[in-house]
């Protein structure tokens, strides 16, 4: 059973002495197209550690995004130099900087550069300014007519300096004094303002592959000084990571650069050992090197892709198979809701669903390992499927610290702020087999019930937020998907199901409003344009064993109309089935349709006959087995009625 714990107040203490980072260099406004923009960063001790703290970029007049946040920076595994310096800085910037901003990244102004303790993720697009763990801030312009006055007041700063005060805007930066005050001169990037300390030729690596690479395969690692090496230079790398280690490679990891060139290469075969234990990670590291180098961007990680996965057999959402996972009901499961209606059967649902002497709930760091097997990408069994984006990631990709880009992580369906789910249930993972008894009023249950989480790319997670379905969220806006759109609506169906309190209503209700969650009109159309797949029954199966309940609406889409659309106040009978007409396979797609309707599951002789809203029919043919149909009907909604071995189906099709 859990013990329902506090949450401990972890305060990070510091000195502001000893461990004082303030923003040292700026250059905002660069030649052409902004590609040589740079943030310099200094401590007051050298060499010192920057995890925790977060460089975020506000605007202070255009884009919508007026006195708000525009880009974060998570400034974890970094370290400063000998002088206290540390450069981030677009790619062509020279010397290079430890971390690498896209060109055109930092605008020109009246804005602000801020340093926080805290992570990126805590600044989301359009977060505004705040003096709440506020480090150090600079606002600046490059017009000495306009300044970000709103920002000055957020952060807190008494003077906004103005990067084209000599009239020279793209070849000057702006540089902080001893004083704390900031002046205007020609740039000095990775190095201090004042022309002293240690001069540094850095050492950058780079690879022919990007950040991935497959099992048989070869990389090439490139070690790059920002100048000529005046004696040969020699240092030695690692790649152990984990899992990962000698038997999983083979290549010299002695490098020398010699006098007088800035470059040298290795090349490193990775070995396929032909067994399936996973994507692994491996970790290039550079080791000592001469006291006036620096090494740039060291620790880097090259994603190893495992060849020898395997696969299972049905297929994605976003290529759906039907009908070859079969539903593991247990004998029963669902009888006491037959001949019921509205109210009573929606209770009679949850008494099913949330039986606490029956379903069981688990930790949220459970979750992680549930949607490993739970989201499973048919096709790569290393993989999970990620929902909205509808694309495969490694399982290796799960987001373990603030960085979101390339990762994953737990969607609440429903969202958190929402459903107010709390942190009971927010505890590491123990396993399937401690588990907690969990009724309809065990609202924290729903931080880590699993059939309304998903494996979500971290960034469109973060875009969706707690929006409502479809009046204000309708997935990624670069590449429109679809498939996603039915298990979204039968999961938020499932949650106003299971727990007390939740509802699913009409319109985009304000994300304050606790316990909604829109809008229904669109979630009941969803399930029915995308009707529940192998992929979604599989993992209905899969949590049914970890939580000792289903999603119905997964294993009778139909139900849905019987508790929130049209057929409310109807009784519920669920769909007879023989040997060879199981009702819950039967999948008219695509729906919507235009021309054509396929027919899939049954196998007998059958009849289809189509009706229009008014009760009219307008389509019949008889049919055997899997079979599509030309359709020639006017855009619109219809109710077609399947019979076979003297049993009816009835299945909404919209006609585009």
């Amino acid at each position: 059973m859990f013990k329902k714990i506090l949450p401990l107040l972890v305060l990070l203490a510091f000195s502001v002495s000893n461990a004082q980072i303030v923003i040292n260099e700026l250059d905002a406004d660069t030649p052409s197209v902004d590609e040589k923009e740079f943030i310099e960063l200094k401590s007051t001790t050298p060499f010192f550690a920057l995890d925790g703290y977060t460089v975020v970029l506000f605007n202070g007049s255009s884009n919508g995004l007026t006195n708000l946040s525009y880009y974060a920076i998570d400034l974890d595994g970094l370290v400063t130099d000998g002088n206290g310096i540390i450069l981030l800085s677009n790619p062509l910037v020279s010397p290079s900087g430890s971390y690498s901003i896209p060109n055109s990244t930092i605008q020109n102004g009246p804005d602000a550069v801020a340093i926080y303790l805290g992570d990126a993720t805590d600044f989301p697009l359009g977060t505004a300014g705040t003096t709440v763990n506020l480090i150090n801030a600079l606002v600046y312009s490059n017009s000495g007519v306009t300044s970000a006055t709103t920002l000055m007041t957020d952060l807190n700063v008494t003077a906004s300096y103005n990067e084209n005060a000599n009239s020279a805007a793209t070849t000057q930066s702006i540089q902080r004094k001893a004083d704390g005050t900031y002046e205007v001169k020609a740039p000095t990037p990775r190095a201090n303002n004042d022309g002293s300390g240690i001069i540094y030729n850095g050492i950058t690596t780079t690879f022919n592959s990007g950040s991935t690479i497959s099992e048989g395969e070869n990389i090439t690692i490139t070690f790059t000084t920002d100048v000529a090496v005046t004696s040969d230079l020699n240092f030695s790398i690692t790649l152990n990571n984990g899992s990962f280690n000698s038997a999983d490679f083979e290549g010299n990891l002695n490098v020398t650069i010699p006098s007088g060139s800035s470059a040298a290469s290795k090349v490193i075969q990775i070995l396929n050992d032909g067994v399936n234990d996973g994507d692994e990670e491996m970790k290039v590291t550079i080791g000592a090197v001469p006291s006036n180098y620096i090494i740039l961007n060291n620790n880097n990680i090259i994603r190893v892709n495992d060849v020898n996965y395997t696969t299972l057999p049905f297929g994605t959402p976003a290529n759906p198979t039907y009908g070859n996972i079969s539903r593991t009901v247990p004998a029963g499961y669902y009888d006491s809701l037959e001949g019921k209606s509205g109210a009573t059967l929606k209770q009679a649902i949850q008494d099913i669903i949330a039986n606490p002497a029956v379903v069981r709930a688990h930790t949220y760091g459970d979750i992680i390992n549930i949607l490993k097997t739970a989201d499973q990408n048919p096709l790569n069994n290393n993989q999970v499927w990620l929902i909205y984006t509808e694309q495969p990631r490694s399982k290796f990709d799960y987001q373990t610290n603030s960085s979101i880009i390339g990762k994953w992580n737990r969607e609440h369906i429903y969202s958190q702020s929402r459903g107010n789910f709390g942190d009971l249930y927010n505890l590491p993972p123990d396993g399937i087999n401690v588990w907690s008894s969990s009724g309809p009023d065990d609202i924290g249950a729903g931080l880590s019930d699993a059939h309304h989480l998903r494996a979500a790319d971290g960034q469109e997670n973060s875009s969706r937020g707690n929006r409502n379905y479809g009046i204000d969220y309708n997935g990624p806006t670069a590449i429109p998907t679809s498939s996603w759109k039915g298990d979204v609506a039968r999961a938020c169906f499932y949650m106003a199901v299971r727990y007390n309190g939740l509802n699913v209503v009409n319109g985009n209700p304000n994300e304050n409003i606790v316990g909604q969650i829109g809008d229904l009109t669109t979630l009941l159309t969803w399930n029915h344009s995308d009707p529940s797949d192998d992929f979604e029954m599989n993992r209905n199966n899969y949590i049914y064993t970890w939580q000792q309940n289903r999603n119905p609406f997964i294993d009778y889409p139909d139900l849905v109309d019987y508790v929130f659309g049209a057929n409310v106040g109807q009784a519920w009978f669920a769909p007879l089935s023989t040997p060879n007409f199981d009702a819950a396979k039967v999948v008219l797609y695509p729906n919507p349709a235009k021309d054509n309707i396929t027919i899939y599951g049954i196998t007998t002789d059958s009849k289809i006959e189509v009706f229009s809203t008014l009760g009219q029919k307008v389509f019949e043919q008889n049919f055997a087995g899997e079979t599509t149909l030309h359709i020639d009907l006017a855009s619109g909604i219809y109710m077609s009625r399947i019979t076979t071995d003297s049993k009816t189906i009835i299945k909404k099709i919209i006609v585009q």
